[in-house]
């Protein structure tokens, strides 16, 4: 018996078909549906509001109560100077004098103009007393008839008359070269330069022989000494325009000098200006800050614990909660199993907490952790976390 003839790419293909059949009858084998995949789960916390009662660490620098650059009033030349940088003065205590020669002859012509005018003013009281007595005998004589004549009795009066009004153009004159005499004085005790208040010498400008002189004149861009108070500073702090409310003028809040380092000094609010910068949106406070042994110095900059009050509740959420990216600020809140993106305004931060603002609302679930990762509408499930405290 002849064997059949099996061409050889034949059983290759018989071979692929026998498996092609058992696989096919082994899939059908297998259950139709695999078990779904759960959602991810999200640790979430609710939103809580709450009134803001914290602190805002803000820097802040000293300066003098009160700082002037002392001028001279009157144009001269330094004689003496009897303080340095570092002087405590009181106030009135004579820190230099100046010497001006042509105000002393000034002086002389002035008093010499004085006693001229009150010598007129005698003769003209003299000449009306006399005239003022010859017309009142004239006039006691006139009375017997023919004694004196009417014509003379009346030149008389006109003498008396014109004699007053001459005294009191005298009297006038004496009155204005006295005020020019008085004022020449006045000018002189301006060439004492005289502390304006309590303080010390910071800065001494001028040295014996330079000139000085007041604002307009010779030497008038040169002031003489610097003096500032020691005693008593004004704290400024540019407090930012959204933690100003709530905070009223006598408020006592505390701060920290550098140079004193684990001490804690407070002062109170003395004056809120009212008034944001425009550049940097803060609002200048000063706090009047007493110092009786003068331990702090004026310029150094201090770290203000600013108190932040909020007269109505607001929201707040995790700090961890925020989310950034380079379009948006927001938190991922979840409902109904459904993730979504609240853009907000962050707040001042407390504690663990940060302040937000957006379309949020008392109650709502968001994602302890935001991120961008969390894509919207992703269906989640919720794990909810401790409260924020």
């Amino acid at each position: 018996m002849v064997a059949p003839v099996t061409h050889p790419i034949v059983r290759p293909l018989v071979v692929s078909l026998v498996l092609t059949v058992a696989g096919c009858g082994q899939s059908r084998s297998e259950p139709q549906g695999a078990a779904p995949v759960p959602p991810p789960q999200i640790e979430a916390v609710t939103v809580t509001a709450r009134m803001l009662k914290t602190t805002l660490a803000l820097p802040a620098e000293l300066t003098p109560y009160e700082v002037v650059d002392v001028f001279a009033r009157e144009t001269g030349f330094v004689k003496s100077i009897a303080v340095d940088r570092g002087s405590r003065v009181k106030q009135g205590d004579v820190m230099a004098e100046l010497e001006a020669p042509e105000l002393v002859a000034q002086r002389a012509q002035a008093s010499a103009a004085y006693q001229s005018a009150e010598s007129q003013l005698a003769s003209g009281q003299a000449k009306l007393a006399a005239d003022r007595a010859t017309y009142e005998r004239m006039r006691e004589a006139a009375k017997v008839p023919g004694v004196v004549a009417g014509n003379d009795l009346e030149v008389a009066q006109k003498a008396a008359e014109s004699d007053e009004a001459n005294v009191v153009a005298l009297q006038k004159t004496a009155e204005a070269a006295q005020e020019g005499l008085r004022a020449i004085t006045q000018l002189e005790s301006y060439l004492k330069i005289t502390a304006p208040f309590d303080g010390l010498v910071t800065t001494r400008y001028v040295h014996p022989g330079a000139l000085v002189g007041p604002s307009g004149g010779p030497g008038a861009m040169t002031p003489i000494v610097r003096v500032q108070t020691i005693t008593r500073d004004r704290l400024v702090v540019p407090v930012p325009e959204n933690d100003i409310a709530g905070v009223p003028e006598g408020t006592v809040v505390s701060f920290t000098v550098p140079s004193f380092p684990g001490r804690t000094f407070q002062a109170p609010i003395a004056r809120i200006s009212r008034e944001v910068d425009t550049k940097t949106r803060t609002m200048p406070v000063e706090l009047d800050v007493r110092d009786p042994r003068g331990e702090l110095d004026p310029g150094t900059f201090c770290e203000v614990d600013w108190p932040i009050r909020r007269t109505y509740p607001t929201l707040f959420v995790p700090v961890s909660s925020v989310a950034n990216n380079l379009q948006r600020t927001f938190v991922v809140r979840i409902r109904g199993n459904k993730t979504e993106w609240v853009d907000i305004k962050t707040g001042v931060r407390a504690g663990d907490a940060i302040e937000v603002f957006g379309s949020l609302q008392d109650g709502d679930v968001v994602a302890v952790r935001g991120t961008d990762q969390i894509r919207p509408a992703t269906e989640v499930r919720v794990k909810q976390a401790k409260p924020i405290a």
